[in-house]
């Protein structure tokens, strides 16, 4: 089974998700109610492709080491030491909020979102960069 094209895959599908996200960010503040959540749906199914995609490939790869030395080791960690522990806990705050959005609870969406969506614009970003770092600018 050939899994290689994955990890470029992952970096569109993040990238993807971050584009979507801030579109549906400039949706909502442009009151466009309609247009938000098609985009932040979206989103969603990008960065739900992207965690199978990703789970698949390193339930065949394992662990991929990163090759590089000196201060862009020490990057490299720091963005995969906020990356990781952010990308699992905001799950519970995207499915959350997406409760509240269904149930027309939108004071109660945003009090969720007005800090989900920058972390999870963060956590899309920081998943490009860390393939960057990995696949593409090896040190």
């Amino acid at each position: 089974m050939n899994i290689h094209y994955l990890p470029k895959l992952n970096a569109i599908l993040n990238t993807t998700a971050f584009l979507l996200l801030l579109g549906g960010w400039w949706a909502i503040k442009r009151g466009r109610r309609q247009l938000h959540p098609k985009l932040m749906t979206g989103a969603l199914i990008s960065s739900i492709v992207f965690l199978a995609s990703y789970l698949t490939y390193h339930a065949v790869v394992g662990v991929t080491r990163y090759p590089g030395e000196g201060i862009s080791r020490i990057f490299y960690f720091f963005i995969l030491g906020t990356h990781t522990p952010l990308a699992i806990v905001i799950v519970p705050f995207i499915v959350k909020a997406i409760w509240y959005a269904c149930k027309k609870e939108f004071v109660k969406h945003t009090q969720i979102t007005r800090w989900l969506l920058p972390v999870w614009m963060y956590v899309s970003v920081t998943g490009v960069v860390i393939y960057l770092m990995l696949y593409v600018f090896k040190s």
